[in-house]
């Protein structure tokens, strides 16, 4: 093959396409992709931002979500326990109630007395009153008397036995009398 001989115009015009396409190139990627490179990066960060950003926006509404249904059951339970306690003074109504408790659970003869009441010091808790209550069991039997008290710790919410003394009773083995220190949280009415 004869190799082609280029004047000196042809040549100017290849040199200068080459130059032209070199630019072509070069504007190509500084000014078309190099932008969209760039803004795809920022695109980029942008979206995984955003992303955890949500990713914390539905942790919170979990967080949110189990805050609303524990304050519905707390204020569930804080009904429940007002509820709990009866209308008037508690000396009226507490000791019927104990003595009706123990003689359903087969222990007859309780005497239940006010040892103290008090306040609470916390601000929260101020239309709350703390008893504290001596119920007196002249004549019981050991497997009775821990069913019972394991019964009053179960069904009867804010009571609380705080301390149990027994002592035999010479004449019946078979029976203890019993003292128990009986502690309530009630609503002031």
């Amino acid at each position: 093959m004869t190799p082609i001989k280029l004047n000196k115009d042809q040549i100017q015009k290849i040199v200068l396409s080459v130059i032209g396409f070199i630019g072509l190139i070069y504007c190509y990627f500084n000014f078309f992709l190099g932008p969209l490179n760039r803004s795809r990066e920022s695109m980029n960060k942008t979206i995984a931002e955003l992303q955890a950003k949500t990713a914390s926006s539905k942790n919170e509404i979990k967080k949110t979500d189990n805050l609303e249904t524990e304050a519905k059951q707390a204020t569930g339970r804080y009904e429940a326990f007002k509820r709990t306690t009866a209308e008037g003074a508690p000396i009226a109504w507490f000791p019927p109630k104990m003595r009706t408790f123990f003689s359903n659970q087969g222990i007859d003869k309780g005497n239940v007395r006010l040892e103290s009441s008090a306040d609470f010091s916390q601000p929260e808790l101020s239309n709350w009153l703390k008893d504290s209550w001596v119920i007196d069991l002249p004549q019981s039997d050991y497997g009775v008397l821990g069913r019972a008290i394991a019964e009053l710790e179960n069904t009867q919410a804010l009571t609380s036995v705080q301390k149990v003394s027994i002592r035999a009773i010479p004449d019946v083995p078979q029976y203890q009398q019993v003292a128990l220190a009986v502690q309530t949280v009630l609503v002031k009415k």
